[in-house]
């Protein structure tokens, strides 16, 4: 039985989301749990995932990706994404923006460009490699089927976490984020994902002349978003400093 239903003007998309009844979030009864421990490793979650993310866009939709993309509302109708009458000012304005991952090590909220970007998993086991010394490179990690070598970008970066911790009674999730840049993929653990942000180039201010540790080396730039100020790494400088410390 379907339980869940995303319904527009052309189409409804029937999901089964059993997830929620005999699943990790409801009574545990699911017998495909036994072989991937959590829904969200199994092929049934992975197929309804794709059917929503497939379905056909409703007027709701549009209007949340026109403010999301800082376009004025009603830029994106219908008529508009079949190429009838696009706003040339809002879409100058949408191109002129940028996007990067916004991320927690330690204390220090930092963010990377999403063309970096290719995953965000589970935190997994890391297995150390031998006569390894330079404590920037953690080892190996089974990503979907693939080793792939995993780094601390808080050692890289010389992030203290030592400190007070002002962030341990904060309910948040370790992730692993897959990244990439001119070569092979990189596994980089991080203590919390906060999420997508945009920006406009012109907001990016400099990096403060006082900001000691290695991260200002590393920075484009700081942020203000929400009421936090965001680090924006350089992805040139940190994939150069990780392609050293793996030689």
């Amino acid at each position: 039985m379907a339980h869940g239903a995303v319904e527009n003007a052309s189409a409804m998309t029937l999901v089964d989301d059993c997830w929620n009844r005999i699943g990790t979030r409801g009574d545990g009864s699911c017998p495909k749990l036994v072989e991937h421990t959590r829904c969200r490793n199994c092929p049934v979650f992975e197929q309804s995932a794709a059917r929503l993310l497939d379905r056909p866009l409703s007027d709701a939709d549009l209007a949340e990706a026109a403010q999301i993309a800082g376009a004025a509302p009603g830029a994106l109708r219908r008529d508009n994404v079949a190429g009838a009458s696009v706003d040339a000012g809002s879409v100058a304005e949408s191109a002129a923006t940028q996007s990067a991952l916004v991320f927690r090590i330690a204390d220090e909220w930092l963010a990377l460009p999403t063309a970096a970007l290719r995953q965000i998993d589970d935190i997994r086991p890391i297995h150390s490699l031998p006569h390894r010394r330079n404590r920037v490179v953690l080892g190996l990690v089974n990503i979907r089927g693939a080793l792939t070598v995993a780094a601390s970008l808080g050692e890289l970066l010389n992030l203290d976490r030592t400190g007070d911790g002002k962030h341990a009674m904060r309910k948040s999730y370790a992730r692993m984020l897959v990244v990439a840049h001119r070569g092979e993929p990189v596994a980089l653990p991080v203590d919390e994902v906060e999420g997508v942000m945009r920006f406009a180039p012109g907001s990016l201010m400099p990096v403060p002349t006082t900001l000691a540790h290695a991260s200002a080396s590393h920075a484009r730039g700081i942020l203000a978003w929400r009421d936090r100020t965001i680090g924006l790494l350089d992805t040139d400088r940190v994939f150069d400093s990780l392609a050293r410390s793996l030689r």
